[in-house]
């Protein structure tokens, strides 16, 4: 063994003690770590020959890389809708790559990892009271899921005309129709090789809203003159959290013939609070869901998964299929996550979830649900008392989208984030709604409580004062 490896090895406990160490003094100290920073290093590091072991490259971690970090799991990291890690959900991600098992399989070759997936699978169904006529497994993000629901779409699409795709490639005009796609979405299209500009938009419901409209989607399906098409509906708009009408959208199932997939990355744990799941009512009969745990879940990045159909599996196979590759079996005859997920190689990703929903249960994640919205709807109202505030959309659940009031201040907008965000106290992202600059505050952090909307804002009046608004 090489001797920098065995003396790691010696030292094991020693080393892991002191990374342990190090995580904590993050986390107790996420409240004074910046949002946003601007330092910087050199990439250009010359690889040594000899190695300086574990110990000495953790020193080097905390001299020159650590000051690169910010605290996006810190209570007041306000963008790209980010849950911070729970206690529970740390642990599972610790032991996850302690274990260290490919999970594939629920055969006794290689171990039986996958069975704790499938558990987790089964938990997360019974938090968002879904049927077990779905069947899930766990991926990077959002845009994978949407990627791996869009996959088995489309595969279902070429079934209509009696062809293969997975096989034989795209030989027909796939119909999509949308009407406020993530751009996870879109960019899945454009991988999927069904083209990111390939989609008809329906138009969206009247009154300040970015739901689809009812009326003008059976327009847009009429045109289609009985074809097939795939539908991608939205739970939870990444502006203004909308929904999509999913009972009438239900409905059209019975006349048309099409694959209905829901995008609820963070909308879909709507259903976990008794106030606020009849926004998702009528979802489970989707074809495929999207849903994405480092947001609500709160579990650490890199956590998501797909929800499809049971019938739909024969599908996934086809378009996932390892097939040649002897040595790891019929894919028709044994389960097996690498034949109907993207990747090949898959860490125990579900373990951080099933850590999280163990230990928290169901009431412990609609308390976090309903605290968030009612701290988008608190903060809300101090933008509103303060007066140099414009809320652009119903706050209908944890985003919060506003402006600077006056359209005389559409140009001073991104100057306001920018010097906000510098204060290294919060981290909001930019965003157009109704062709208006905007900004927006997403409120998934299980740390976040009204004293951080009370910081928020005296930095925000400073700013303000700056810039003579």
């Amino acid at each position: 063994m090489n001797s920098i490896l065995q003396q790691d090895l010696n030292d094991l406990e020693n080393i892991l003690e002191k990374a342990k160490q190090q995580g904590i003094n993050f986390l107790n100290n996420l409240e004074d770590i910046p949002t946003s920073n601007t330092n910087k290093i050199d990439p250009k590091r010359i690889l040594n020959d000899l190695g300086l072991g574990s110990e000495e490259t953790l020193k080097e971690f905390n001299e020159r890389l650590a000051p690169l970090l910010v605290s996006s799991p810190g209570p007041r990291y306000w963008g790209f809708v980010t849950g911070g890690s729970t206690p529970a959900s740390i642990v599972g991600d610790w032991l996850a790559s302690v274990y260290d098992q490919n999970t594939q399989s629920v055969s006794s070759q290689g171990g039986n990892s996958a069975l704790i997936e499938f558990e987790t699978i089964n938990l997360v169904l019974q938090l968002l009271e879904l049927p077990d006529s779905f069947v899930g497994g766990f991926v990077t993000g959002a845009t994978m899921s949407n990627f791996t629901c869009l996959g088995a779409a489309r595969q279902w699409f070429g079934k209509q005309f009696g062809k293969d795709f997975a096989k034989n490639g795209i030989s027909e005009n796939i119909h999509i129709l949308t009407a406020t796609p993530h751009s996870s979405s879109i960019k899945s299209l454009s991988m999927l090789g069904i083209g990111s500009q390939n989609y008809t938009v329906v138009k969206t419901v009247e009154g300040n809203r970015e739901a689809l409209d009812i009326v003008d989607l059976e327009e847009k399906i009429k045109t289609l003159n009985g074809k097939p098409f795939i539908l991608i509906s939205s739970a939870g708009t990444v502006n203004t959290a909308d929904f999509d009408d999913f009972e009438a959208i239900s409905k059209l199932r019975e006349k048309h013939n099409f694959w209905w997939h829901i995008d609820g990355a963070f909308g879909g744990f709507a259903a976990v609070s008794e106030k606020y799941k009849h926004f998702v009512k009528g979802w489970e009969g989707a074809d495929s869901i999207t849903i994405d745990c480092h947001k609500w879940l709160n579990v650490p990045y890199e956590s998501a998964f797909y929800l499809i159909k049971k019938e739909h599996l024969s599908l996934q196979i086809e378009t996932f299929q390892n097939s040649n590759a002897p040595y790891l079996g019929n894919p028709l005859e044994n389960f097996n996550y690498l034949n109907v997920v993207p990747e090949n190689s898959r860490r125990l990703r579900a373990l951080p979830v099933w850590f999280s929903l163990v230990a928290y249960g169901k009431e412990g994640f609609c308390d976090i649900i309903e605290k968030s919205t009612l701290l988008a709807l608190h903060f809300g109202n101090e933008l509103i008392e303060e007066g140099s505030f414009e809320i652009m959309a119903p706050i209908r659940l944890n985003n919060v989208c506003f402006t600077l009031k006056g359209d005389e201040n559409q140009d001073k907008v991104s100057e306001f984030l920018t010097k906000l965000n510098d204060t290294g106290k919060v981290f909001m992202t930019p965003t157009i709604y109704q062709n208006r600059k905007g900004i927006r505050a997403s409120f998934v952090n299980w740390r976040t409580a009204e004293d951080d909307i009370r910081i928020v804002m005296e930095e925000m009046k400073k700013v303000l004062k700056d810039l003579n608004l």
